[in-house]
Order: structure tokens, then C-alpha cells, then sequence
């Protein structure tokens, strides 16, 4: 457990901005929000003697002296529109500091509900109060963090059948102010049976401030839904970012899910996918480019609870500097999971002396008719593709960069909207300084 004044600062922090009579919600929250709090108390922040912690601290996090913003900050349509990585004409709702930014957002699509979790909770749904009842109790320090501190977030509902042709954006943008701020965001995503969905998170900065995102995403996949979930990063210099998707997929519903990170000083992705019905399938794609300094903690966990299910997984990380990257990757089959077909690859690629990987790939396999496996891989470039691409006439900075580039554009290459797969592809051209 993190020391004790950690905890008591964050505890002085929930009585400034709830206690008082300032938050936000309808008076039936506050409990709920006490009880989280009391759960974060208990456990305090995940330190690294925690085995899934083990090689990241959230020591420079725990004392911060973070602040939560009233209200949103002044930022232009256009700056966000800059910041994103999918065309203009979608649904997109956008927060700032955490909180909710109507007039930067477009949510008037009128096949699916986008809403935000403020104004969903004062309306007293009744679906949403019996969700939000059980938050307390959950067994993660940071989920209950989450919900002590939640101010806001996304709730999205795609009706029964509906197939949308464009992406619903989450944006959520750090601004560069002179005090630190946190931000607990709360999405709900609902993509009802035989619905089709692409859901785009956008988590950016405007600056190089010190921040920190402590956001969770839960989704339902009902029976044969399709869902795409992308996940971009691309947090500031001093930004911290924990998140944590938990996905349940019903019978032959399909989920795809990126998680591409791009910046940050620490970011921590914490992806949960239960595949509950027979049929459902799952498919994990992850690309984090590091350097310099940074710190990035992948862990996964697809866990196959019903028979005939299906899951692939790929994640990849290029590293220079002294960038730290971190990988844990775990497949659950339980006893009665028969005819699990399951997949899983890390590769990571070093282009200096001192970058680090922990990769850890994990089975658990409880029934006997399945076929599993898995693999991690660290290397440097291919010296054969080198003197290959120089004996050509490429220059030798040249040839690293086309070569790193064809590696991260292999996830790239997966993401199905095509403006967002371009405009990741041009970010990767000039991160690798081709033209």
C-alpha cells in the first residue's frame, strides 16, 4: 500500500470538491462515491510489490497534487479537430479536463444515443443507477478511485440492429494550465444484439503540463454484435494515464479492440475481455511507440467462458532512448470453455542499448479440447533487411526507419477507418522521418 499521506491527500481532495455540496449528481450518489472512497482508502494505490504492478510505479502519481477541474476549459473546435485522428463527419463528443463540452461536440446522430454520464445520472436512468450501484464493491484500487472522483464520461446506447456506417468519437483533451489536474472519466457503451459499431477513444494534451487520467471504459457486446474499439493515446510529456477497458461479449458477438499509444510519461492499459457466450470471438491489436524517458504497461486478460470462442492478439512496441515498455498478456480457458481457439504475439523492437521490455505471456487452460498458443519476441532490427535495403542504395538512417516503419504499420494496417488508418500512417512517416 502506497504511504499513508498519498492517501489521506486524495481523501482531503474528495471532501473539497464532493462534501461540500459541489459535485455534481443527484444526492443518492454521494454514497456510493463515499463507499469507492473507502475502498481506495483500504487498498491505497497498487505499488510494486503487487505482482501485476511489478514494474510500475505509480509513486510520481500518488504524490502529485492533483486538482479536479470545475468546468471545462476554453479550447476551439478547431484545436480539437486537429487533434483528431478520424475525419470531421461523425458523432463526437468531447470533454475537457474531464468535463463534458457541448458546444465542441456533435452527438445529434440519430441512430444511437450519445450522451453524457452527468446529465444520464441527474435523469435518474434506471438501467444506469443499477450499474452504477454495484461500482463500489469492485476490487481494483483505481476503479474505486474512478468512482469516487467520476465527474463524467460517455454513455453510449446502439440500438437493437443498427449498423452505423460512421465512428463515434470519445474525445477527451488535457489542457495546459498552471495547476495539475485530474480527470476520472466514466464511459458506458451498449451495442445492442445485431448492432455494428466502430467506437473511437481520443485521449490527447495541448501542452507539456502535468496531468493525470485515470479513465474506464465498460462495454456490452450482446449477442451478434460487431464492435471496433480503437483506443489513441497521445497524452503530453507530463501526462499519466491509467485505463481500463472491460468488455463482456455475448453469444457470436464480435469485438475488435486497438490500443495504439503514441505519448506519455507513464500510461498504464488495462484491457478485460469476457467472452461469455458460445461463438464469440475477440480480437486484441496494440502498438506503443516509446522514447526517451517513457513508460508504457500493457496488460490484457481474455478470459473464454463459453465453449466454441475464438481470440487473437498483437501487440508491438518500437523503443528508443531509455523507454520502458512493459507486457503481460494472460488467456483464461475455463473447465467448460471446450473448442477455444486462441492466439497471442508480443514483438518488441529496440533501436537503442538502453531501452527495457518485461514481457510475460500468459495461459490458463482449465478444459483439454483447445487449441492456445503464444509467443514474445525482443530484438534489434533485422541486420539481413539492412544490408539488404543499403546494398540498394538506401541510406543507412533510411533503412532503419523504413524497416521500423513497416513494423508499426502492420497494426496500423488492421484499423478499418480509413481516414484514421491514413492519418496514423502519416504520424508514422514523420515520427520515422520519411517523407
Amino acid at each position: 500500500m502506497q504511504s499513508q499521506p498519498s492517501i489521506d491527500r486524495y481523501t482531503a481532495l474528495f471532501k473539497q470538491q464532493y462534501a461540500n455540496g459541489s459535485a455534481r449528481g443527484p444526492e443518492w450518489l454521494l454514497p456510493i462515491r463515499e463507499a469507492a472512497l473507502a475502498n481506495f482508502r483500504e487498498r491505497g494505490f497498487p505499488t510494486t510489490h503487487d505482482e501485476d504492478w511489478k514494474y510500475t510505479s505509480l509513486d510520481r502519481i500518488a504524490a502529485g497534487d492533483f486538482q479536479v477541474a470545475r468546468g471545462p476549459a476554453s479550447v476551439s473546435l478547431d484545436t480539437v479537430l486537429a487533434h483528431s485522428f478520424v475525419a470531421a463527419v461523425h458523432a463526437r463528443i468531447v470533454f475537457v479536463d474531464g468535463c463534458y463540452a457541448p458546444e465542441l461536440s456533435s452527438v445529434t446522430n440519430s441512430e444511437v444515443r450519445i450522451e453524457s454520464l452527468a446529465a444520464v445520472v441527474l435523469r435518474g436512468d434506471a438501467v444506469l443507477r443499477e450499474r452504477v450501484s454495484s461500482w463500489p464493491g469492485e476490487q481494483n484500487s483505481l476503479l474505486a478511485l474512478n468512482t469516487a472522483f467520476v465527474n463524467d464520461g460517455a454513455v453510449i446506447r446502439v440500438g437493437r440492429g443498427c449498423r452505423l456506417g460512421q465512428p463515434i468519437e470519445l474525445m477527451f483533451v488535457a489542457t495546459d494550465g498552471a495547476t495539475p489536474l485530474a480527470s476520472h472519466p466514466r464511459n458506458l457503451v451498449v451495442c445492442e444484439a445485431g448492432s455494428e459499431a466502430p467506437i473511437v477513444e481520443n485521449y490527447c494534451s495541448l501542452g507539456d503540463g502535468k496531468y493525470f487520467t485515470n479513465s474506464v471504459t465498460d462495454m456490452l457486446v450482446e449477442a451478434d454484435a460487431i464492435v471496433d474499439h480503437y483506443c489513441v493515446e497521445r497524452e503530453g510529456a507530463n501526462g499519466f494515464h491509467v485505463n481500463q477497458l472491460a468488455v463482456e461479449v455475448a453469444r457470436n458477438g464480435r469485438l475488435t479492440a486497438h490500443t495504439v499509444t503514441l505519448g506519455g510519461a507513464l500510461v498504464r492499459n488495462d484491457v478485460h475481455v469476457a467472452l461469455n457466450g458460445e461463438g464469440a470471438e475477440c480480437t486484441l491489436n496494440g502498438l506503443y511507440l516509446l522514447d526517451g524517458q517513457q513508460h508504457v504497461d500493457n496488460h490484457t486478460e481474455i478470459d473464454h467462458a463459453q465453449p466454441h470462442t475464438s481470440s487473437r492478439e498483437l501487440y508491438k512496441g518500437i523503443l528508443s532512448g531509455a523507454a520502458h515498455a512493459v507486457f503481460n498478456g494472460k488467456i483464461v480457458v475455463r473447465r467448460d470453455a471446450q473448442k477455444t481457439d486462441a492466439r497471442q504475439t508480443n514483438k518488441n523492437l529496440l533501436l537503442s542499448e538502453n531501452g527495457v521490455v518485461n514481457t510475460k505471456p500468459q495461459l490458463e487452460i482449465y478444459a483439454d479440447d483447445v487449441k492456445c498458443s503464444h509467443g514474445s519476441t525482443i530484438g534489434q532490427l533485422d541486420r539481413d533487411a539492412l544490408f539488404y535495403l543499403r546494398s540498394r542504395g538506401i541510406g543507412s538512417d533510411d533503412a532503419r526507419s523504413l524497416l521500423s516503419y513497416a513494423f508499426a504499420s502492420d497494426v496500423v494496417s488492421r484499423i478499418r477507418i480509413a481516414s484514421m488508418r491514413e492519418r496514423l500512417d502519416e504520424y508514422l512517416l514523420q515520427r520515422f522521418g520519411r517523407n
